[in-house]
């Protein structure tokens, strides 16, 4: 394993960096918020990145003990990889640098590429402090589900969600980039009609105005 690089500062961010700073540790992080994931399946949803990168940063987040890696039971009998406590902790890092970055978002580029649980954190944000529940969302480019207020464990997944949510939302990627993107919130969206709102719990209610 390579020697860890350091910007030899007595700094906290300094510090920080030192763990995180390297191109892709942060978006490896955005993925293992969703849950355990197989390397194929973290390569498929890290386009651009190269196998031996991916590899390197990974090795570089396990010393460094943001993430751990273990082995399923039969039948899956694959490694994992996960976040630890101090990795999960990163998720206000991320929050806030996709609240920053959110003004530069724009329109989709021809060469971006799209994954429909990249929207997860930006609508977790966006609905931050609200009624704890599970939401099941549909996009135009496939559906994911979020956990509001859960302070163990994953955060979202990718796919619909394996138990009944408290409430589902359809709307189209057009409107999941606006909200993103700082120009629309979520009860705007739903005003307007752009985003479908399906319940009758009370986050369901919360999330109409009832």
């Amino acid at each position: 394993m390579s020697p860890r690089r350091s910007y030899d500062q007595y700094c906290s961010a300094a510090r920080a960096l030192d763990a995180v700073g390297d191109r892709w540790t942060l978006l490896i992080v955005r993925e293992l918020l969703g849950g355990p994931r197989r390397y194929t399946d973290l390569h498929a949803d890290l386009p651009g990145v190269s196998t031996d990168v991916l590899a390197s940063r990974l090795k570089d987040m396990e010393r460094d003990g943001l993430t751990t890696r273990r082995r399923l039971p039969p039948p899956g009998a694959v490694y994992v990889y996960e976040l630890t406590r101090r990795g999960r902790e990163l998720l206000p890092v991320l929050q806030a640098l996709g609240e920053w970055g959110a003004p530069a978002l724009g329109e989709p580029r021809v060469t971006d590429a799209v994954r429909a649980h990249w929207f997860a954190l930006p609508l977790l944000r966006g609905l931050a402090g609200e009624t704890e529940g599970l939401l099941e969302v549909r996009l135009d480019e496939g559906e994911f589900h979020v956990w509001l207020g859960s302070e163990e464990g994953p955060v979202y997944g990718d796919g619909p969600a394996q138990e009944e949510p408290d409430v589902r939302l359809r709307l189209d990627t057009e409107t999941c980039a606006a909200v993103s993107g700082g120009t629309s919130t979520v009860w705007e969206a739903v005003r307007d009609g752009r985003i479908e709102v399906m319940g009758e719990g009370t986050l369901a209610k919360v999330l109409r105005g009832e």
